[in-house]
């Protein structure tokens, strides 16, 4: 079900389904998708009795900017904020928190920051300690030449004025195995017709490569992710092993940011979009971290 609610700076839209008494579990979509990601991972976990909540960020769907002045910022520290809000004004003290590609760094900052507010996380794509961090090797390069791209006036252009076969194309080749449907695609490609959509992405991944200033709002969040906290709550981690945007090799060697478990697990035969390739991996990794968090009805 579709909903909405108000936080400082947002009108945020939701899909939500379950039971407002079950425990919660809140679903973070990534770029280029959208909230309705989730459907097959929602509706199995709402067969075992869980609620879930599956935002949509800023500059998707029906979430906006309550007002015309507020500076369209995307770095990961406004995206943590509307995530504290959005749950402050549902009145959710303890969640479980599922994250995919922005969701999956969104999920780590989140627990990292505010670990008495997670149960567990289960991250997919994308790992901690993102590749604007990292010393790129040439075959991570190559795979982010979208991210080059962006910071280009021609970047900037190509996504406002073909920003439905630009991520059509991006879907094929980070899931270069995954035949998906034309009512898929387009179903969520309405989400991008958002008016901030495109100043959104390009913030993104301008502010990430230092190429754009970001909001001093969030300055106080920045600090303290620079010092890149370790996340203390149980963690699985999913890696599509064909995945064309984030390669294999960008998740390994990450047990350090970690003092709890930690587990990566290679998904096969599956690329960027592991929720909607392979649903079934991801209900599984969510229901081991239910176990092992005791998260139960």
């Amino acid at each position: 079900m579709r909903k909405q609610v108000k936080t400082s700076l947002l009108d945020i839209s939701y899909e939500e389904n379950g039971s407002e008494n079950s425990p919660p579990i809140i679903l973070l979509h990534g770029f280029p998708d959208d909230a309705k990601t989730w459907n097959s991972v929602s509706n199995s976990l709402v067969k075992d009795g869980y609620r879930t909540l599956a935002p949509y960020q800023r500059g998707y769907g029906d979430t906006v900017f309550r007002s015309e002045t507020t500076i369209r910022s995307a770095q990961y520290s406004a995206l943590v904020n509307d995530l504290v809000e959005f749950t402050d004004a549902l009145r959710l003290d303890k969640f479980l928190l599922v994250g995919h590609d922005w969701g999956s760094t969104v999920a780590f900052q989140m627990a990292a920051l505010y670990p008495e507010r997670i149960k567990g996380l289960v991250t997919l794509a994308t790992s901690y300690n993102g590749a604007e961090q990292q010393q790129l090797s040439l075959n991570l390069t190559r795979a982010y030449w979208y991210q080059w791209f962006f910071n280009t006036e021609h970047g900037i252009r190509s996504l406002r004025e073909e920003r439905e076969s630009f991520c059509h194309y991006l879907w094929k080749v980070w899931s270069p195995g995954w035949n998906f449907t034309a009512d898929s695609f387009g179903a969520t490609a309405a989400s991008w017709d958002n008016p901030d959509f495109v100043d959104i992405v390009i913030h993104s991944y301008r502010y990430r490569w230092k190429n754009a200033k970001g909001d001093p709002g969030y300055e106080k969040l920045e600090k303290q992710l620079k010092e890149k906290p370790q996340i203390e709550i149980p963690v699985i981690f999913l890696q599509g092993d064909k995945d064309g945007a984030s390669l294999p090799e960008s998740s390994l060697n990450k047990e350090r940011f970690f003092t709890s478990h930690y587990e990566r697990r290679l998904v096969m035969d599956a690329g960027h979009f592991i929720q909607r390739e392979k649903p079934e991996q991801v209900i599984q990794a969510i229901k081991d971290i239910i176990a092992m968090t005791g998260y139960n009805i």
